[in-house]
């Protein structure tokens, strides 16, 4: 038989951890079993373990033993012939630990519990197959078996018929899963956030006077607070004092927390965009000159505008002129004599005369 790949990657890294779960306590007691009922060393170790088991003879002897010494024999062992055989052919050996995987399940060991032929074989889960050794001889104790045993007690069922009056009676107590109510408690809170007392005390015989004192968990009212403050943005005193012993002269002077009133501000200001003054005077002090002057903040009439526009797009005049003192105007600067008008009959049509001047 062709010898398997030893494990490389993840199937070594699965193969030490399935190694690391080996017990050798667990070993010492089934080493122990074996010694006891057939006189036979399974030896000490994984390795020498599956060495001497891997033919499946001695487990087979065990299952031998262990039918012939239980009188309450599960039926299904009857139809289990427990034969090995002594060929050192591998699908012999592995035939055997079948027999014997058959045989541990119809004496009572569960599927889930039972090892697969090669982890015995090719030493792939040694813990599981003394796992398996080890339930077959707790079934052994369940079955009756007179002789040595191995394994954990078997768990045998535990049925009790309660009254309805002891039923009844457990509905007044809260289990510990979902708390107790037996220490301290919320009683006698009145509102979310109330003080929560350790003891349950009457409010007459707290003492008077603590009344006046927060507690430190509350914070506390022995240092600056808002205490005589109305309104938010109020200003906050470091000491509790009357308006009558303040200092008159500093009531007309604003805190820098609040902001100052020494330099520029808006006071006297009418409007949005309205002329901000830098001293507050009376509109009867104004010069009257002023008054019929814009501000250049807000606008200025001293240079062109468009008055006289009659149209979009129209000529636009520096000054407002008729067109006669235009025209005498151009007639001074340049000299120029304008024609004059003809009068023309109505019988007769005559050619109008232009008169040329000579200088030009």
């Amino acid at each position: 038989m062709a010898e398997r790949m030893k494990p490389m990657g993840m199937d070594r890294a699965l193969s030490s951890k399935m190694g690391a779960k080996y017990d050798p306590q667990a070993e010492a007691e089934v080493r122990h079993w074996f010694k006891q009922l057939l006189n036979e060393d399974i030896g000490e170790g994984s390795m020498t373990v599956e060495k001497n088991l891997k033919d499946g003879i001695l487990l087979i002897k065990l299952l031998q033993k262990l039918y012939d010494g239980t009188p309450n024999l599960p039926p299904e062992c009857n139809n289990i012939k427990l034969k090995y055989n002594t060929s050192t052919a591998p699908f012999k050996q592995m035939e055997n630990i079948e027999l014997f995987l058959k045989g541990a399940n119809a004496y009572g060991v569960p599927d889930n519990s039972l090892f697969q032929t090669v982890d015995l074989y090719e030493g792939r889960n040694m813990a599981m197959v003394i796992a398996t050794i080890l339930q077959v001889g707790t079934e052994a104790q369940r079955n009756g078996f007179q002789g040595e045993t191995a394994g954990n007690k078997p768990v045998e069922k535990n049925v009790r018929d309660f009254s309805y009056a002891q039923l009844k009676s457990g509905h007044g107590t809260v289990g510990l899963q979902a708390g107790t109510n037996k220490l301290d408690s919320q009683k006698g809170m009145t509102a979310m956030g109330a003080v929560r007392h350790i003891s349950d005390i009457r409010a007459d015989k707290f003492d008077k006077t603590s009344e006046g004192v927060i507690t430190l968990q509350a914070g506390t009212n022995q240092w600056a607070s808002q205490k005589g403050m109305t309104a938010i943005g109020a200003v906050r005193h470091i000491s509790d004092l009357k308006v009558s012993q303040a200092c008159q002269e500093g009531q007309a002077t604003i805190s820098l927390q609040s902001g100052t009133n020494k330099f520029d501000s808006q006071k006297g200001t009418r409007g949005f965009g309205a002329v901000r003054h830098i001293s507050d005077i009376r509109a009867d002090d104004l010069l009257l000159e002023g008054t019929d002057k814009i501000s250049p903040v807000i606008s200025y009439t001293g240079g062109d505008s468009q008055k006289g526009m009659r149209g979009f797009g129209a000529q636009r005049h520096v000054s407002d002129i008729k067109i006669t003192d235009l025209a005498e105007e151009y007639c001074k600067k340049t000299g120029f004599k304008p024609p004059k008008p003809v009068i023309q009959s109505e019988t007769t049509e005559q050619t109008p005369v232009v008169t040329v001047d000579e200088t030009e």
